[in-house]
């Protein structure tokens, strides 16, 4: 699956570690939600949906502080494309509960995540993730769908020369979507997929390379990281960036 954890000091868990994550205390303005909680409210939401769940990993990070998890579904509708459903959860202030669609490629598991992070609540006094779970599952099958269509598109687009590739990386860098450190890496695993699948010099070749390099990255990392792909390459059904 396409939780990566690269900090050797995060962890892969079950979860009946995350439940037995201590949450801190309340204030008067902020309730931090257990990170279990979010899962099964998550769990809960798809499960009353009809969609079955296949697999599924969670990682912590940052002394348990933040939660990472990928939920994978099975996909009756197209088996080219493994859905996913991302989340994370916070301890520590840093970023609100979140839940975002995702598909899996068959042929190498890279991860592409998709859409926006549907489920994204502040932890204030008055929040509810059984309800904001339940509301913004509704949006998954239409996240999929955008994301798979956008996806196909990728396929179709050419890269219209070596120079072009290498702006677009850079501006990825400039979005901060990878540190500049990582522009050679996707440039070269571009120029030399790992997978013959990639060979063909297109913009969905192009996205497999950032999501190949990603795979080193952290959870924090690898989340902003997918937030600003998504963006970068349109995967959230708005206009590609001129």
């Amino acid at each position: 699956m396409g939780l990566c954890l690269a900090n050797p000091n995060d962890k892969y868990v079950d979860r009946n570690t995350l439940a037995l994550v201590p949450t801190p205390t309340p204030t008067a303005t902020w309730r931090p939600v257990p990170h279990i909680e979010v899962v099964e409210a998550v769990e809960a939401a798809i499960s009353d949906r009809g969609m079955a769940i296949e697999s599924e990993r969670f990682g912590l990070a940052r002394d348990q502080q933040k939660m990472f998890g990928v939920i994978t579904l099975v996909n009756r509708n197209n088996p080219e494309w493994t859905r996913c459903v991302g989340i994370r959860n916070s301890h520590d202030q840093s970023f609100a509960a979140g839940v975002c669609c995702g598909v899996s490629v068959l042929v190498c598991s890279n991860l592409c995540f998709g859409g926006e992070y549907v489920l994204k609540r502040r932890h204030t006094s008055g929040i509810d993730i059984a309800a904001i779970a339940s509301d913004t599952i509704d949006y998954l099958p239409d996240g999929f769908i955008t994301l798979e269509e956008r996806l196909e598109e990728l396929r179709d687009l050419p890269v219209p020369n070596d120079d072009w590739a290498r702006s677009f990386i850079v501006r990825s860098a400039e979005m901060g979507a990878i540190a500049s450190c990582d522009i050679l890496p996707v440039f070269r695993e571009y120029l030399e997929p790992r997978h013959d699948e990639f060979r063909e010099r297109s913009q969905w070749s192009l996205l497999n390379a950032f999501t190949e390099v990603s795979h080193k990255f952290a959870p924090p990392k690898a989340d902003v990281f997918h937030r600003r792909v998504t963006r970068l390459f349109a995967l959230d059904g708005r206009p590609a960036l001129q």
